[in-house]
C-alpha cells in the first residue's frame, strides 16, 4: 500500500525556535529526536512570509501571485483574495489517487464571509471564514477547521455545518486530540491516508499559552539575538519571548503524542511525517515583531521529513521554497506531479543523496501600507507593483524594495550571511553596479518575475518610473 502522509505545521514558528537548530532557548526533545531520524532542511524558507500566501503555495506548488493569494485572505480589499476552487492542490491529487484526506486546524485560505454578507450564518467575524463542504475544501474528506481566529485558549471550529464547536481547551491540544481520533479511525480501513494538521500557536497573541508551559520558562534569562536593539531588551519583551518559547514547547509535547501513536501502532515505516511552519517571527530582531519582511527570522522555517526505514537521516543543504513542498511530497508518495506545479522536487536528494539541489529561490512581500499603495495607484500603477522581491541563497539575500513612492528611487540590498549573519550591515547596491554577482541576482529576479507575470516594478537602474 502507498505510504501515508502526516503534515504538521505551526503558524509563525521560526526555525531558530526549534531545539535541533541550536539557536533559541527552547526545549523540544520530541522534535529534536524526530529531526535526528529524518531529512532536516537547514535552508528552508517561506517564499512569502505571511500566512495565506505560504499556505496557498504549499498546497498548489505554485508561487503565491500565480495562485491568486498575494496577501492574507481578509476583508476590506478591492478584490477577493482566496484559494480558488479551480486550483489543483496536493489534496486534490491525493484524493484522486485513493487517499482518505483530512484537515485539522487553521485554514486561512477562504474568502472571509463578511466580504459578502454583513452577518454570516456561521457567525464568522472579520477575517474568519466557514468553508462549507464542496469544491473549496479541495478534496479533503475529513474537515475540522476555521479561517483565522487567534483565541488560542478558547478556539472554535467548523465541521460540516455552520454551527460552532468550542472545546474550551488550548487549540494545539484539541487539534492533537482530533488528529489521534482520526488516526485511530483509519487503522483498519485498508486505505492510505493523508492528514494535515495546522497549529495556530506560536502566532500572537503570545500570552495565550497554558500556564503549564509558561511555568517551564518563566524564570528563563533571555539571551538576546545580536540584532535585537538595546531599546527592545526590556522585561516586557522578555516576557513575550518566554511566552513564544512556551508555546513552542507545548507544541513539542503535542507533536510527541502523535509520534508515540505512530510508534505504538506500527505506522512509522509506512508514514511520511513532515514538521514545518508557514513563516517565522522577528521577535524583536531588527526592532521588529511579526513577519512579512525579508529578514532571516521571518523567512527561515523548520522543515523535517521522516519515513523510518526509507528516508535516511541527513542534513539537507538545498534551498527549499514554499512551492517545493507539493512536488517533493508527491514524488515521495510515488504520485504524479501536476503540470501546474511550479516548485522543485527534493525527493531524489532526500532518498538518494543526489546532488544538484536548488541553491536559490524567489522571495517576495506585499507589505500593505495603505498610504504607499495609494501613491502607486494615483500614478496609474497596480498596487501589486508595490512591495519587495528578492533572491535567497544559503549565503546571500538580494532584495529590491519598492516601498518608496513612484518617481522615487528603488533600494537594492545585498546581505552576506557569512560576513554578517545577523543582517546588521546590508550593502546598498547602486543601480549602475555591474558586478557579476549582482548581475546574476538581477537576472534571476527578472526570470522569476517573468515566470509569474508579476507586475512588480523592477528597473535595474534603480528608478521607479
Amino acid at each position: 500500500m502507498e505510504p501515508n502522509l502526516i503534515y504538521i505545521f505551526a503558524d509563525q514558528w521560526r526555525a531558530e525556535a526549534a531545539g535541533f537548530m541550536n539557536a533559541d532557548q527552547v526545549s523540544t526533545p520530541n522534535m529534536d529526536r524526530f529531526a535526528s531520524q529524518g531529512a532536516c532542511f537547514v535552508n528552508a524558507y517561506s517564499t512569502f512570509p505571511l500566512c495565506s500566501p505560504h499556505r496557498a503555495s504549499l498546497l498548489t506548488g505554485k508561487y503565491p501571485f500565480c495562485c491568486g493569494v498575494w496577501t492574507n485572505c481578509k476583508i476590506g480589499l478591492e478584490e477577493i483574495v482566496m484559494l480558488r476552487p479551480q486550483e489543483i492542490c496536493i489534496s486534490d491529487v491525493l484524493k484522486e489517487h485513493g487517499y482518505h484526506t483530512g484537515y485539522i486546524g487553521k485554514w486561512h485560505l477562504d474568502a472571509p464571509e463578511q466580504n459578502f454578507v454583513r452577518e454570516p450564518v456561521s457567525g464568522a467575524r472579520d477575517w474568519d471564514a466557514y468553508t462549507p463542504p464542496g469544491e473549496r475544501r479541495h478534496g479533503f474528506d475529513y474537515w475540522l477547521s476555521y479561517g483565522t481566529y487567534d483565541v488560542h485558549l478558547d478556539p472554535h471550529y467548523w465541521s460540516d455545518s455552520p454551527e460552532w464547536m468550542r472545546p474550551g481547551k488550548w487549540s494545539v491540544e484539541f487539534e492533537t486530540d482530533k488528529a489521534l481520533e482520526y488516526l485511530e479511525g483509519r487503522e483498519e480501513q485498508g486505505q492510505p491516508f493523508a492528514l494535515f494538521v495546522s497549529y495556530n500557536p506560536p502566532h500572537l497573541p503570545y500570552e495565550m499559552v497554558p500556564d503549564r508551559y509558561y511555568d517551564q520558562v518563566k524564570d528563563l534569562e533571555i539571551k538576546w539575538r545580536d540584532n535585537v536593539p538595546e531599546a527592545m531588551r526590556t522585561e516586557e519583551m522578555a516576557v513575550t519571548t518566554r511566552q513564544y518559547f512556551a508555546a513552542v514547547q507545548g507544541i513539542d509535547h503535542e507533536f510527541g503524542r502523535i509520534l508515540s501513536f505512530l510508534k505504538d501502532h506500527g505506522l512509522e515505516e509506512n508514514t511520511v511525517v513532515v514538521l514545518s511552519a508557514d513563516h517565522g517571527d522577528m521577535m524583536g530582531s531588527q526592532g521588529l515583531m511579526g513577519k512579512n519582511v525579508w529578514y532571516h527570522e521571518a523567512l527561515h522555517i523548520p522543515l523535517v521529513i521522516r519515513q523510518k526505514g526509507r528516508i535516511c537521516p541527513s542534513r539537507q543543504e538545498g534551498v527549499f521554497a514554499s512551492p517545493d513542498h507539493m512536488p517533493t511530497l508527491l514524488d515521495l508518495l510515488g504520485l504524479p506531479v501536476p503540470e501546474t506545479c511550479q516548485g522543485r522536487s527534493h525527493a531524489d536528494g532526500i532518498l538518494y543523496g543526489a546532488g544538484g539541489q536548488p541553491q536559490d529561490m524567489f522571495i517576495c512581500g506585499y507589505p500593505g501600507g495603505a498610504a504607499g499603495v495609494a501613491k502607486f495607484q494615483k500614478r496609474g500603477f497596480t498596487h501589486k507593483a508595490y512591495g519587495w522581491r528578492g533572491i535567497k541563497t544559503p549565503r546571500y539575500t538580494f532584495i529590491v524594495d519598492n516601498t518608496c513612492e513612484p518617481g522615487g528611487t528603488q533600494t537594492q540590498y545585498l546581505y552576506d550571511h557569512d560576513e554578517d549573519p545577523y543582517e546588521l550591515s546590508p550593502r546598498i547596491i547602486d543601480g549602475e553596479c555591474r558586478e557579476p554577482l549582482i548581475l546574476e541576482f538581477r537576472k534571476k529576479l527578472r526570470h522569476y518575475l517573468d515566470l509569474q507575470g508579476d507586475p512588480f516594478l523592477f528597473d535595474e537602474s534603480g528608478e521607479i518610473r
